[in-house]
C-alpha cells in the first residue's frame, strides 16, 4: 500500500480543489491519503464525495501551534469535527488568520508593495488565508520573483518587515484537544531545516509524554541523517514514524505519494477510530 498522510487543497494553501487532490492522488498510485488543510476541515466533504475507486481518505488537519515563540505544526487525524472545544479553537485560529493577513497586507503597502486585501482573499478560496496567499500576491504584483523570496527575511518571514504574529495553540493543548475529540496527533516535519522547523529531541520527548502518537519522519524537507535519527527516536518513544508528501499542488510540484507511511504505522494510528476513515461509495 502507498499511504500519504499529509496533503493540502485550495481550502487552505494548496492550489488544487479537494476533489482534484483525491483524483490526482489515485492517479499517482496512492491507496490512502490524508487531507490535512491548515486549521480547517472545510475540504473533507468535497474530497469524500469525489473519492475514486481504490482510495481511502483519512480526514485530517494541520494545526497551527507555537513552541517557545516559534511556529510548530501538528497533524491531527480522525477526530470529531463537531467537538465543541476543538471547534471553538479552530474558529479562533481562522479568525486571527484574517486579522494577521490584513495587517501584513497593510505593512506591505506601507513598504511600497502594490498588493491589496481583495487580491489575497481571492487567492484564498477557503477559510484559511495565510502567508502563502500573500506571497503569491507579491509575485503577481512583481514585488518578488518567487514565493520563496517573499518568505525571506526582508518580507514576510518571522522577523521580516511585514511579518505579523498570530494566535496559535500550545502544542500540548492541541494534542489534548484532538485526543479528547477521538483523534490522534503526529508532529509535522520537525527537521525541515530550510523552513526553520527544527525542534530538539527534548521537545519531541515532552510531546510524546503529553500523548503524541507519531512523528513525520519521511518528508521532502528532511535530509537522510535527520530521517535516520527521527526514526530511531520515534522507535525509542513508541511513536509511529510516518511519511508524507506535504503536497500543496503546483508550488510543490504535484508530488502526492512522493513520501509514504509504512502500513504498520498507519494501522497503529487509525486503530483509535477506524470507523472514521472514508472510502469511495
Amino acid at each position: 500500500m502507498r499511504i500519504d498522510l499529509h496533503s493540502h487543497s485550495d481550502v487552505s494553501d494548496g492550489t488544487r480543489p479537494p476533489a482534484e487532490v483525491v483524483r490526482r492522488a489515485r492517479a499517482n498510485g496512492v491507496d490512502v491519503l490524508a487531507l490535512t488543510d491548515h486549521d480547517t476541515t472545510g475540504g473533507w466533504d468535497e474530497a469524500t464525495a469525489a473519492l475514486p475507486d481504490g482510495l481511502t481518505l483519512v480526514p485530517g488537519i494541520e494545526l497551527s501551534c507555537q513552541e517557545d515563540g516559534r511556529s510548530l505544526h501538528m497533524l491531527g487525524y480522525l477526530f470529531d469535527p463537531s467537538d465543541p472545544e476543538l471547534s471553538a479553537e479552530l474558529s479562533r485560529i481562522r479568525d486571527d488568520r484574517v486579522v494577521r493577513a490584513r495587517t501584513m497586507v497593510d505593512r506591505l503597502r506601507g513598504l511600497g508593495v502594490d498588493v491589496t486585501w481583495d487580491q489575497v482573499r481571492a487567492l484564498a478560496r477557503g477559510e484559511a488565508v495565510g502567508r502563502p496567499h500573500i506571497a503569491r500576491a507579491m509575485v503577481d504584483a512583481g514585488a518578488v520573483r518567487t514565493a520563496d523570496e517573499a518568505f525571506g527575511p526582508l518580507w514576510i518571514a518571522q522577523g521580516g518587515r511585514a511579518y505579523a504574529e498570530r494566535y496559535a495553540l500550545d502544542p500540548e493543548r492541541a494534542i489534548r484537544l484532538v485526543r479528547s475529540a477521538g483523534g490522534v496527533c503526529v508532529l509535522a516535519h520537525p527537521r525541515a531545516r530550510r523552513r526553520g522547523y527544527v525542534f530538539a529531541d527534548e521537545v519531541i520527548e515532552r510531546l510524546a509524554a503529553a500523548g503524541l502518537s507519531g512523528v513525520e519522519v519521511d518528508h521532502p524537507d528532511h535530509g537522510a541523517p535527520d530521517r535516520a535519527h527521527l526514526r530511531d527516536l520515534a522507535a525509542s518513544l513508541g511513536l509511529a514514524a510516518t511519511g508524507s508528501s506535504d503536497d500543496h499542488g503546483a508550488p510543490t510540484g504535484d508530488r502526492l505519494g512522493a513520501e509514504t507511511t509504512a502500513p504498520g504505522a498507519y494501522e497503529t494510528l487509525i486503530s483509535v477510530s477506524p470507523d472514521r476513515v472514508r472510502k469511495s461509495r
